[in-house]
């Protein structure tokens, strides 16, 4: 399975009380992460697989909106000076949008490596002068289809 490894640090900060990672940061994890893999900040890359083509730049012409989350804790995240390493793939591409999953892991070398977090977010482009959602483009579709693979199945009780 073809999935972007992304190293994402902990801040103190994003500790609670009970001295792990809380939901509401947990979410900001994930967001630093498919930030990281999806968007540039305006350099250009020689990689022609290179996942990070959305325009982050002020004045662009998408936005990208989360449309839909789901997170699924397996065991907490205490604080580390190593990054976590957060793996993303999606799980559906569709005509506007994306259904991206996460697997949050231990950082890489430490034995034994914990799956910590499990996550989808659905991911919409809109363009943002008629705030509309926008096809993605074939670009995008090249950068990102050899990162597509099955959806997660989260645990129901």
């Amino acid at each position: 399975m073809a999935r972007l490894h992304v190293p994402t640090v902990l801040r103190w900060g994003d500790l609670d009380a009970y001295g792990h990672v809380n939901n509401a940061e947990m979410l900001h994890l994930l967001e630093e992460a498919r930030i990281q893999a999806f968007w540039s900040a305006g350099e250009e890359s020689d990689d022609p697989a290179a996942t990070a083509i959305l325009d982050s730049s002020p004045g662009t012409d998408t936005w990208s909106l989360i449309a839909r989350q789901e997170v699924e804790y397996l065991a907490p995240i205490a604080y580390t000076r190593l990054p976590l390493d957060i793996q993303l793939w999606i799980g559906h591409m569709g005509g506007a949008s994306l259904e991206i999953f996460y697997e949050v892991f231990s950082p890489v070398g430490v034995e034994p490596q914990v799956l910590h977090t499990r996550a989808a977010s659905t991911l919409v482009l809109v363009d943002a002068t008629t705030q509309r959602p926008r096809r993605i483009s074939d670009a995008e579709r090249a950068a990102w289809g050899p990162y597509v693979d099955e959806p997660l199945t989260f645990r129901r009780r």
